[in-house]
């Protein structure tokens, strides 16, 4: 059996044949086929994963280039590295070597600490280039060996907007520091303030957005330091450290992203609110909601990307059980009254009531809702933003928009007893009315209602239903693994209610795909609770939310944390993801 000791395309033909991976005619066409421009411009393993070919001896295994490369580090013995994006600090690995150099022998470094320098490599055997290495970092050189097409594609990436970033700190001059902030560290003579508009700040905030998207981030946070800015993704609700920005920089790329939203780039000290919709990569339209805020150390920015799939996902993919579906169906299909959708911040509450009015907005009803601001910009409902600069506000939105002959009305949240009660007036005139409100759970929405002065007897009145919900993360399907339950765990999450426990339950192992977290995407999990009969008679002046919310569950109201339970027997989150966001209650 030959031995691989160089990397070219008859070598590693030569050594496939032997092993019986690739039959002998077929390497011997390729090699004669394939022109000197493409052995020139691609990497071998590409010429041959480009033929799709079965793997001989694995009849099932296709060799595509991931598995050539795994192919490669086993003969070569330099381990395989794989690329994650947001666990590399781009600056100080570009700042290693040149890119005419790093792209001329197909290495990047990936990884630089105080004890060793990890350099991705193409070719395992060409190691020409470590010795001039070892001249210019003083610690050990570690190889490591990454698939081509991502080596290339990240060192044009990565190079690029290092390039940028040089050239925008450089095109500052000497000028003094423009950067607000409270705590501004004088130095004379550093470099000051960029232009939004320069080429190289232009190309910094695009390779942050489409960086952002790639890496499906619902969040970009720019935020301001005294030395230098950082950018921050959310990812599945968890937020992740993905580059640091020189701070005159960081100021001109915020400056950029406000231009974009429409913000005043001059006013610097009262927070703002806009809005842009781009393109994604591959073509789809997304809207990010951009929000400012004066710190410390001038202005940070928060761009929310909204999915543009949200409008045409079905209630079953937001996470609804059967039993949960039909419950929201019978309320949302009531002619009148009012049903509240509850939760924190970042729990889903906007996604499930725009699915919902997206069901409802056909041709004969007219939809109309008041937001603040507007999220998702839908051309079949009649949407209005509040603006307190003019007084126009939740309260005298619904009086305008009972103006406006509505079937449905949505409130964006129920703040206060003057919002209360034009939806409560807008129930008892025969509108449909959704909102949202700030409560842990779905029956203490009522003692909310109370609180801010509703009457009881008016809650009774409208109220169809309160729906209480919060975000899981679901378990990556490409490396979940089902393990033996362990019941205490199982006793945590149910108590203090008694469910039969599953005999398995998924666990996060962590994959490519999902970066090692375990976790891709998530799901809603629902606490619904319609109003029936039994319920609208304990809702009155002596009210108690210990006694309603036992009758609640009585009536078939299941909580958040059996809800989570039910995600947890499918195999679709795990025990603790649950608990971090709907804890067990001790108290009923």
């Amino acid at each position: 059996m030959a031995n691989l000791s160089v990397c070219n395309l008859e070598s590693i033909l030569q050594v496939l044949v032997s092993q019986g991976a690739v039959d002998q005619e077929k390497a011997s066409m390729v090699s004669s086929l394939v022109s000197d421009r493409d052995r020139e411009n691609l990497h071998p393993l590409e010429l041959i994963a480009s033929r799709n070919w079965a793997n001989d001896s694995k009849p099932e295994q296709v060799l595509t280039l991931d598995v050539l490369t795994d192919w490669l580090s086993e003969e070569s013995g330099v381990s395989r590295y794989h690329f994650d994006p947001l666990k590399m600090d781009v600056a100080s690995c570009t700042s290693i070597i040149s890119y005419a150099y790093a792209s001329r022998f197909g290495i990047l470094p990936v990884k630089v600490t105080p004890t060793e320098v990890l350099i991705a490599v193409t070719d395992p055997f060409n190691l020409e280039w470590r010795d001039e290495l070892n001249r210019i970092v003083d610690r050990p050189i570690v190889t490591v060996l990454a698939n081509p097409n991502e080596l290339k594609s990240y060192l044009l990436e990565f190079y690029s907007i290092s390039k940028a970033m040089d050239s925008a700190g450089a095109s500052a001059g000497n000028l003094p520091s423009t950067l607000q902030n409270l705590e501004q560290l004088i130095q004379l003579g550093s470099a000051g303030s960029v232009d939004a508009d320069d080429q190289h700040i232009v190309s910094i905030v695009d390779w942050l957005m489409q960086y952002a998207f790639n890496q499906r981030a619902s969040d970009i946070h720019i935020e301001p330091r005294r030395e230098q800015g950082n950018v921050r993704f959310r990812i599945d609700g968890v937020m992740h450290q993905v580059y640091e920005i020189p701070a005159n920089i960081t100021a001109a790329v915020i400056s950029r992203v406000k231009i974009m939203g429409r913000l005043d780039v001059a006013e610097k000290r009262r927070p703002q609110d806009g809005r842009i919709k781009t393109r994604s990569p591959d073509g789809a339209e997304i809207e990010m909601r951009v929000s400012s805020m004066p710190t410390a150390f001038g202005e940070k920015l928060v761009l929310r990307i909204f999915d543009p799939e949200v409008l045409v996902k079905n209630f079953s993919a937001l996470g609804f059980e059967k039993k949960d579906e039909d419950f929201w169906n019978q309320m949302i299909k009531q002619p009148h009254g009012i049903i509240l959708v509850t939760g924190p911040t970042g729990s889903g509450k906007t996604t499930t009531l725009y699915t919902s009015l997206k069901h409802l907005a056909v041709p004969e009803v007219n939809v109309c809702t008041i937001e603040d601001p507007i999220e998702l910009v839908e051309p079949s409902f009649n949407q209005m933003q509040v603006q307190h600069n003019i007084g126009l506000d939740f309260a005298s939105g619904v009086r305008t928009l009972l103006r406006q002959d509505p079937d449905i009305i949505m409130v964006g949240e129920i703040r206060d007893l003057e919002t209360a009660e034009m939806a409560v007036q807008a129930a008892l005139t025969g509108h449909l009315v959704l909102s949202t409100l700030h409560t842990n759970d779905a029956p203490s929405a009522i003692a909310r209602l109370t609180e801010i002065g509703v009457p009881p007897y008016l809650i009774s009145a409208t109220l169809i239903g309160v729906v209480a919900q919060r975000l899981v993360r679901t378990l990556c399907p490409h490396c979940k693994q089902n393990q033996d339950i362990d019941k205490n765990e199982w006793e945590a999450l149910i108590r203090p209610w008694k469910t039969t426990a599953p005999a398995e339950i998924a666990r996060a192992e962590g994959c490519l795909e999902c970066r090692q977290t375990g976790f891709i995407g998530r799901v809603g999990i629902y606490e619904m609770m319609p109003i029936s009969d039994k319920l609208k008679q304990e809702i009155g002046s002596d009210f108690e939310l210990a006694k309603f919310r036992k009758t609640a569950i009585k009536q078939g109201m299941k909580p958040l944390n059996l809800a989570g339970a039910q995600k947890v027997a499918k195999g679709m989150t795990t025990i603790e993801e649950v608990l971090k966001v709907a804890p067990p209650r001790y108290d009923v």
